[in-house]
């Protein structure tokens, strides 16, 4: 039984970084189903077990997994859905608002979009929605091009929603002239109670002519909230919503590209622009679903072939800030040190936590186009991002919140232990010690300080054995026992990793939640910014500052 729970405490860790006790235990279950009865009496020992297996480094963890089988299970290819009725060439658009840089959940329609493009030799237009000046953050419009460059999304052509205003101001003069659309001076609270009312407001009735003169007044007279042009949808549809809604209006704000005083609002902007562009094919989250019905007045009083609306459930992303107004706010505030705060979602903050651009694509590729809302999984994003900086990352030593052991009896050690355990090439570092008086100084973190206890026989990674004497606050005091690792195997003494007290170097982690001050091993004075490394039995993490003190940047375990 203990056998068969390691084989999945050991293939969980490999996969995960570290084993879950609810994992394991679903796992053994699914290959014994008649252990179901015993559950109360199987987590104790599934809880023993994962907790040996994450005191292994991923090395014991891989030596230990190849004295066991499993079944091998075809994974079936994850594709996108096919388009609807396509016809000719594809062309899609992924349409951001310049308020800032691109985040997670930009992510995914990004990489979907681009996904079906390549897939149907089309083509992709990057169209910046910059009609809300309130909302433009300059640095942006570059930002968006540099993560989507980033991100591997191919634009093969950009519009910039503030430089075709004319095109909006005509195809909505038109829209007046046909008697589809006039200008309404009501107050948004008078405008709200009339349409719960189902009643037309007294300016609905005015004749092209005067509604063409009132339409020049908004870019010359009016105020703010004056005036705006209406479509002539109805006052008396089933949903309040789609009833006679405004499609032009002022904003005094200034913009950081023209000189303008009357903007479109989105619903217009975006069919005026997904017919002229010809857009065959929109992707867009099933929020947009109302939006979509308001955009198909619009084609219908032009004439136009709508494209094929697909429409996908919400992704909710936890963990991480998104919202880039927030975002700006605490940047300002001090709260975050930049765009590329680890705490951010922003795809700015993922590749400085050394997440690749690939991992990203493959974890969206996998969110796909559902009509369900789903909950994004950091673990599928972990998983993939592990295949690829796994065989990149040297392996380090670091101790978080460290506490000291004097060891005693030591006798001098050195070691030469590998860069990265599979390729043996790259070179090695080395773990040494020179006693001072009969002893030396090491530091383990605190969270295996905590599971000591006196009288217990313990293992340091890559070195020796070690008796606890006597564990005080904040300090330990140990024996050197033994260098035979089969001795410590034998005794199943717990694996902790540690730092040479006297060449130890100082080191922060940056990690969404906070951060973890402590020391690292002597040989992390090599690295450089940008090294992708692994912290035995803590992590992998980018090299963010490096020399006499390290600053890293947590990706995952």
């Amino acid at each position: 039984m203990e056998e068969l729970i390691r084989k999945h405490a050991l293939k969980n860790a490999l996969d995960f970084g570290s084993a879950s006790a609810k994992a394991v235990l679903g796992k053994v279950l699914a290959e014994k189903p008649e252990l179901r009865a015993r559950v109360k009496e199987l987590l104790p020992l599934v809880e023993r077990v994962v907790e040996e297996v994450n005191a292994l480094s991923r090395e014991e963890v891989e030596r230990a997994l190849s004295g066991y089988s499993f079944e091998v299970r075809r994974e079936r290819k994850r594709e996108l859905p096919p388009l609807p009725r396509v016809a000719g060439e594809v062309v899609m658009r992924f349409a951001p608002n310049p308020s800032g840089p691109l985040h997670l959940g930009h992510a995914r329609a990004a990489v979907l979009n681009d996904a079906y493009v390549r897939r149907y030799g089309g083509r992709l237009i990057l169209r910046l929605e910059d009609t809300d000046p309130a909302r433009v953050y300059p640095p942006a419009y570059e930002m968006i091009h540099e993560d989507l460059r980033w991100l591997g999304v191919r634009v093969h052509e950009t519009v910039v929603q503030s430089s075709r205003l004319e095109v909006y101001y005509r195809h909505a003069r038109e829209l007046i002239e046909k008697g589809h659309a006039y200008v309404c001076q009501c107050s948004a609270e008078e405008f709200q109670r009339l349409k719960l009312e189902m009643r037309a407001c007294e300016h609905r009735s005015r004749g092209a002519e005067e509604n063409l003169e009132e339409f020049e007044r908004m870019f010359t007279e009016y105020r703010e909230g004056e005036a705006v042009v209406r479509l002539k949808t109805g006052m008396d549809l089933r949903d309040p919503a789609m009833r006679d809604f405004p499609i032009m209006r002022i904003s005094e704000a200034r913009h950081p590209r023209v000189e303008a005083r009357v903007y479109p609002l989105m619903n217009f902007a975006v069919a005026v622009d997904d017919h002229l562009l010809g857009v065959t094919h929109v992707l867009r989250g099933k929020d947009h679903i109302v939006n979509t019905r308001k955009q198909a007045y619009v084609y219908r009083f032009f004439g136009w072939q709508m494209p094929e609306f697909i429409h996908y459930g919400r992704l909710k992303i936890e963990g991480v800030a998104l919202s880039t107004s927030k975002i700006r706010e605490g940047i300002d505030a001090g709260r975050y040190a930049g765009w590329d705060d680890v705490a951010l979602g922003t795809l700015r903050a993922l590749a400085r936590r050394g997440f690749r651009s690939e991992a990203v694509r493959r974890a969206m590729l996998d969110v796909g186009v559902k009509q369900s809302d789903i909950s994004f999984s950091w673990k599928n994003l972990f998983a993939y991002n592990r295949e690829i900086v796994e065989p990149i990352a040297n392996r380090y030593f670091f101790v978080a919140s460290p506490v000291e052991v004097v060891v005693e009896a030591l006798p001098e050690f050195s070691r030469e232990v590998r860069l990265h355990p599979d390729y043996p090439e790259r070179g090695s570092r080395r773990l040494e010690l020179k006693p001072e008086g009969g002893a030396a100084r090491v530091f383990i973190a605190r969270s295996d300080f905590e599971r000591l206890e006196e009288g217990g026989f313990v293992r340091l990674m890559e070195g020796f054995n070690i008796e606890v004497l006597e564990k005080g606050e904040g300090r330990v005091k140990a024996r050197f026992h033994s260098l035979e690792l089969e001795e410590a195997k034998r005794r199943r003494a717990r694996l902790i990793h540690w730092v040479p007290a006297q060449q130890a170097v100082p080191v922060t982690v940056l990690k969404p939640e906070g951060r973890d001050t402590g020391y690292g091993e002597p040989a992390l004075r090599r690295v450089k910014a940008d090294d992708m490394v692994q912290f035995e039995r803590y992590g992998f993490a980018r090299i963010d500052e490096a020399g006499k003190r390290i600053v890293a940047c947590y990706a995952h375990p």
